[in-house]
């Protein structure tokens, strides 16, 4: 499991109940749970000592699930491609993720549809719904010879950020290592869309599949904070680097978290981080928390001394 990069969902209260969904319907695990201070209050106004992030795994894929508070509401501008080889598995995983959810458009085939046609990249029974916690998922037919389920997050550039899907896909491969681009579709012209600008692009980052996709219709949402990326840096240069990139015309924020140029939310922070915010040691555990508060970008060298008191 590559865990380098991966994604965070922020809830108000349902992080362990969202994690059990996820694992129960594709099949993972929990990793570990963070937990908020003993002693301190948390700007979240959650109990001392509760469940602050639950990181878990799904079909190969690292996640967390946060309880942050109710400031954040996910939205499907960040929604995931689940990709199943067999049409009755993908028809079976689509009803499981819609029940008490929402059905953007029903499981179907859509292949000789022109405004929701796949084909172009091997898909033809699709289906788009928010599940009950407000996540939305693609789901989706693929090849014969792909795993049995894979998922990929998939980012909608709208609104503002219409027609610079293209420009991110390249920012972000010639960011991280083991990334690259796997296809671009453009717009035709039987499009609601100018002809020969980027529809739909797959590529990946740090070795794990991202879908964009640019969106010139009236949206009512955009990127926020209520799914961000992680970026789990081994070492302060590593931190360093990702932070002074991604922050280039970009807004950084409290603790770690920043957005970027495109308007996507991503934490830099240390790969200790997790075991630190896990500890059986409530202490240190307190005292790391507090002085991440203080923070904008992450110092490892003093939440390690927070940490070791």
């Amino acid at each position: 499991m590559n865990d380098h990069v991966y994604p965070c969902l922020w809830f108000d209260n349902q992080a362990d109940e969202a994690a059990a969904f996820y694992i129960d319907t594709f099949g993972g695990s929990v990793l570990t749970r963070t937990l908020y201070p003993q002693s301190l209050d948390n700007g979240a106004g959650k109990p001392f000592g509760s469940v602050m992030g639950v990181e878990f795994e799904i079909a190969g894929r690292r996640f967390t699930a946060v309880n942050g508070g109710p400031m954040f509401t996910i939205n499907p501008s960040i929604s995931f491609y689940a990709c199943v080889d067999q049409p009755n598995t993908a028809k079976r995983l689509f009803a499981t993720l819609a029940t008490d959810g929402q059905t953007l458009v029903p499981f179907d085939d859509y292949g000789d549809n022109p405004i929701l046609r796949l084909n172009d990249i091997g898909h033809d029974l699709f289906g788009w719904a928010v599940d009950r916690f407000g996540v939305s998922w693609q789901v989706m037919t693929t090849a014969e010879g792909e795993p049995d389920v894979h998922m990929a997050p998939c980012l909608t550039f709208c609104g503002p950020q219409a027609s610079r899907a293209e420009e991110a896909i390249a920012f972000y491969t010639a960011l991280f290592p083991d990334s690259k681009v796997q296809s671009l579709v453009r717009y035709r012209d039987d499009d609601q869309a100018p002809t020969g600008t980027l529809k739909r692009g797959l590529f990946s980052i740090a070795g794990q599949p991202v879908v964009a996709i640019d969106s010139h219709l009236d949206h009512a949402f955009n990127f926020n904070e209520a799914v961000s990326l992680q970026i789990l840096c081994d070492d302060q240069s590593e931190l360093d680097a990702y932070w002074d990139a991604l922050l280039q015309d970009g807004t950084p924020q409290m603790c770690g978290w920043l957005k970027d140029r495109f308007g996507v939310i991503w934490q830099v922070v240390p790969r200790r981080s997790i075991d630190w915010m896990s500890s059986e040691d409530h202490a240190a555990r307190d005292r790391v928390f507090a002085a991440i508060r203080t923070m904008v970008k992450l110092d490892i060298a003093a939440l390690q001394r927070a940490f070791d008191g």
